[in-house]
C-alpha cells in the first residue's frame, strides 16, 4: 500500500480512480483548487485528505513541484500537466524522492496515423500545441526513466467518456443537440463520406489503466500506454448505431468538409477538424499485456451511458 498523491483528483478519471485507489488500501491525498467535484458521489471521497493549491500560480512562484514533494508521496499521479515547462518543474522536485509518476497523456501524440491500428511504438508526428507538447512531455518523462532518474509511466487515453457531460458525438464534436437530433430520427450531415474514425474511452476504464500500472511497477516504468476501448468508431457506423439506439433507421446526409462546415457552428466545425484530422484508432495489447488493462466498456457502451444522463435525453 503506498501514499498516493494526485493531482487534478476531483474531475473525469479521478471521479473513478480515486476510489479504486482508497479501495485498493492505499493512502490518498488530492491536490487541487478546490473547485471542482467529483462527477459522482462515493465513500471514498472521506476517507481522502484534500489539498488546494493552485498549480498555475504556484509554479509562477517556483515552489508547486516543492510542494508536492513536501507532502511525502510513494506515487505521484499528474492528471494536469499540459505544457513541458509544468512537467519539467514537477520531474524536477520528485527526481530521488517518489517509487512512481504516472502521467496522463493522450493518444493525440500520435497526430495523423499511418497505419492503424497505431501502437504506442510507432513514429509520431503531433499538430497543434495540445498534441505536441504532451508528446514532448512524454518524450522527457520517459528518458528520464529509462536514465533511472525518475521511475515514470505515461496513460495515453483516448477521448474520455462518462455520466456528468456530453461526449464525443457522431459528427465529431461536443455538442449534445446532434444526439438530440438522433433521438428524434431527424436526418444528420456528417462530413465527407464519415469513414474517420474517433476513438473513445470511458473514464473508468482510464482509472483501470492507471492502477495497472501502480500494480505492475515493474513493466510500467518507462513505458506509454494506450487507454482507450476496444475499437475505434466510424463517425458513419457511430451515427447508425445512435439512431438504432433510439429505434430508428439511420437519415444520414454527406457533404464535403468544406460545405458541411457552413451549416454549423465555427466552434462545432473547428472541433470536428481537430478529430478527423488525427482520426484515431489505437491499440491495446501493450496494456493488455503488461498492465493487464482490460476495457470494461466499448466506445458504444461507454457514450450510451452517458447521454442516457444528459438533459433532454434521459430516457
Amino acid at each position: 500500500m503506498a501514499r498516493v498523491v494526485i493531482i487534478g483528483g476531483a474531475g473525469h478519471v479521478g471521479t473513478y480512480l480515486v476510489p479504486r485507489l482508497v479501495e485498493a488500501g492505499h493512502e490518498v491525498v488530492n491536490v487541487s483548487r478546490g473547485v471542482a467535484r467529483p462527477y459522482r458521489a462515493h465513500a471514498a471521497w472521506g476517507r481522502v485528505r484534500q489539498v488546494v493549491l493552485d498549480r498555475g500560480a504556484e509554479e509562477a512562484a517556483g515552489r508547486f513541484g516543492a510542494a508536492i514533494a513536501a507532502l511525502s508521496p510513494e506515487v505521484v499521479i499528474d492528471m494536469i500537466c499540459f505544457t513541458p515547462a509544468s512537467n519539467a518543474e514537477l520531474a524536477d522536485a520528485l527526481t530521488g524522492k517518489v517509487q512512481h509518476l504516472v502521467s496522463i497523456g493522450t493518444i493525440w501524440v500520435h497526430g495523423a496515423l499511418t497505419s492503424v491500428p497505431a501502437r504506442e511504438e510507432d513514429a509520431r508526428a503531433p499538430f497543434g500545441d495540445y498534441g505536441t507538447w504532451k508528446s514532448q512531455i512524454e518524450d522527457d518523462l520517459l528518458a528520464r526513466a529509462r536514465r533511472g532518474d525518475l521511475p515514470a509511466t505515461v496513460i495515453r487515453p483516448g477521448h474520455i467518456v462518462g455520466p456528468g457531460w456530453a461526449p464525443l458525438n457522431p459528427a465529431g464534436h461536443f455538442n449534445p443537440a446532434v444526439f438530440a437530433e438522433i433521438k428524434a430520427g431527424r436526418t444528420l450531415s456528417l462530413p465527407n463520406f464519415g469513414l474517420e474514425t474517433v476513438h473513445h474511452v470511458h473514464a473508468d476504464d482510464v482509472a483501470q489503466a492507471v492502477m495497472g500500472a501502480i500494480r505492475h511497477w515493474g513493466a510500467a516504468v518507462g513505458e506509454a500506454f494506450n487507454a482507450v476501448s476496444p475499437a475505434a468508431l466510424t463517425l458513419k457506423g457511430y451515427a447508425e448505431a445512435m439512431y438504432r439506439h433510439w429505434g430508428h433507421e439511420p437519415a444520414l446526409r454527406f457533404l464535403p468538409f468544406e460545405e458541411w462546415a457552413k451549416v454549423v457552428a465555427p466552434e462545432d466545425a473547428q472541433a470536428t477538424w481537430e478529430h478527423i484530422a488525427r482520426s484515431p484508432c489505437h491499440s491495446i495489447d501493450k496494456a493488455r499485456r503488461l498492465i493487464g488493462y482490460q476495457p470494461r466498456y466499448t466506445s458504444l457502451e461507454a457514450v450510451q451511458e452517458a447521454v442516457a444522463v444528459l438533459p433532454g435525453l434521459q430516457g
